[in-house]
Order: C-alpha cells, then sequence, then structure tokens
C-alpha cells in the first residue's frame, strides 16, 4: 500500500492508534498532517516521521472547536494543496458512571470531543476531499457497536454509535463525489486512553461476569498492539479498498462476540 504525493490528516496524532496510523502513513509515502492538542507529543510524531524519510507537519487544535477546525484544514491545503485522507482517530473515554451520578456536563464533554469533534473533523475536510475523491476513517469501538456490557459508559457508547451512524449516511452523500467513509471499531488495544477515564461508583451497578482465559480469544487474553490497527486503517484508506464504503470493521480478537 503505497500513498505517494497523497495527503493523509489524522486526529489524535501524538499517541496511541493515531501515532501508529500517522507513522505508518508517512512510511508509504503519505505527507502527514499530525493533528493534536499537545505539540510536544505531535512534534515527537513528526519527528519519527522525518526520520523515517517521510513528510509531516504538527497541527495544534482541538477537534472540538469549529475556529480551530476550519483553521486546521485551510492550514493542511495551504501546505500541500490537498487532503486525500482523513483519520478522524481523536476522543476520550471520558466518565463512566451510573447514569444518575454522571453530571449533564460531563455528558456533554464526551460527546463535545468524540462525536462533534468527528463532526468537525470530516466537515471541514470534505471541500478538500471532494476535490479528487479520498477516504475518511472514523475511530469507533466494540462499546455502543457490540458490546454493551461496560456499565456506565453510557455517554461514550453513545457517541461510539452514533459515529456509526454518521460514517453511514455520509458514505452514501459523499459517493458521488468518489469519497469513501468507513469506521473501525477496536476492542482493547494498548494505548494510553485510560489516562483519561474516571470511573466512579461502578460496583454498584455493573453484572459481575468473569472471562477466566481473557476476553480476546484470538490472542489468550493480550490486546492488540496500534501498529496493527493502524495496519486495518491504511487498507481502508488504500486503493485496495476501492469499492469498500459505508462498513464498519471490528478488530478486537473477537472480543465484542464474547462479551456483547
Amino acid at each position: 500500500m503505497q500513498f505517494n504525493e497523497q495527503v493523509a490528516l489524522i486526529t489524535g496524532a501524538g499517541s496511541g492508534i493515531g501515532k501508529a496510523a500517522a507513522v505508518a502513513f508517512g512510511r508509504a509515502g503519505a505527507r502527514v498532517a499530525a493533528l493534536g492538542r499537545t505539540a510536544s507529543e505531535l512534534k515527537q510524531t513528526v519527528d519519527e516521521i522525518a526520520q523515517a524519510g517521510g513528510q509531516a507537519m504538527p497541527v495544534v487544535a482541538d477537534i472540538a472547536k469549529p475556529d480551530e477546525m476550519r483553521q486546521a484544514a485551510e492550514q493542511v491545503a495551504q501546505r500541500w494543496g490537498r487532503i486525500d485522507i482523513v483519520f478522524a482517530n481523536a476522543g476520550i473515554n471520558g466518565v463512566w458512571a451510573p447514569i444518575e451520578e454522571l453530571k449533564p456536563e460531563e455528558w456533554q464533554r464526551t460527546i463535545d470531543i468524540n462525536l462533534t469533534g468527528t463532526f468537525l473533523t470530516i466537515k471541514y475536510a470534505v471541500p478538500y476531499l471532494k476535490r479528487n475523491g479520498g477516504s475518511v476513517i472514523v475511530t469507533a469501538s466494540v462499546n455502543g457497536t457490540r458490546i454493551f456490557s461496560n456499565t456506565g459508559a453510557t455517554a461514550y457508547s453513545c457517541t461510539k454509535a452514533a459515529q456509526v451512524a454518521m460514517a453511514k449516511m455520509l458514505a452514501l452523500e459523499l459517493a458521488p463525489q468518489k469519497v469513501r467513509v468507513n469506521v473501525i471499531c477496536p476492542g482493547a488495544i494498548e494505548t494510553n486512553i485510560d489516562e483519561n477515564t474516571e470511573r466512579r461508583d461502578l460496583e454498584h451497578v455493573r453484572i459481575p461476569v468473569e472471562y477466566p482465559k481473557g476476553s480476546q480469544p484470538l490472542t489468550g487474553g493480550q490486546p492488540g498492539s496500534a501498529e496493527q490497527v493502524a495496519d486495518l486503517v491504511l487498507f481502508l484508506a488504500s486503493d485496495q479498498a476501492s469499492h469498500i464504503t459505508g462498513t464498519e470493521m471490528w478488530i478486537d480478537g473477537a472480543e465484542s462476540l464474547l462479551r456483547g
């Protein structure tokens, strides 16, 4: 899979899945716009791509803020004249708590970042994608799509289910312009997303279930890697997936089939 001269805009590119995808796209010849909120993390991603002989630029922006995301898309287009691939990956787990304890502002923050952030990322990139066709990949989750047993993850799961609906709507809307829109649904992956997760009083509402051999049957209970997810993202962005759109793909080692 080669992406020579193509431009890939990747959100959440400072760490985890976003960083792994950014590095993989850079190695495959794409010019990478690494977007995130932390300049120091983005610098590390961009430096790693450059050291491997690729081209990359950092884009500091908050995906939940319309003006910043509009300016981000313009910044990328001014630098390279196009956007061909969008990986709308940034998101948070937010607060996981019983519904009566989940504060409205905690609910809203998760909605703003995960759902509105995905909307803004795609919205401001679409005018550039339409020029030559392209690919959008959205990071959803097993939660809200196949798994509903993570009690307390209501806000998070709702945003992930809504991302799938958004992708299906946009896949049809953008098909005449040759823009494909797909969704990945990772399960347990070795990233630092748990650092922005607050779990509160879940022992009172969670139904206990034990998986003595782990909940990832394919790997003996071990989580997947960010690089494995990046491989899927590159496939969906490539010409090898040229007839795939409006589709969600689970990458979880069968976790969601076991735990759903």
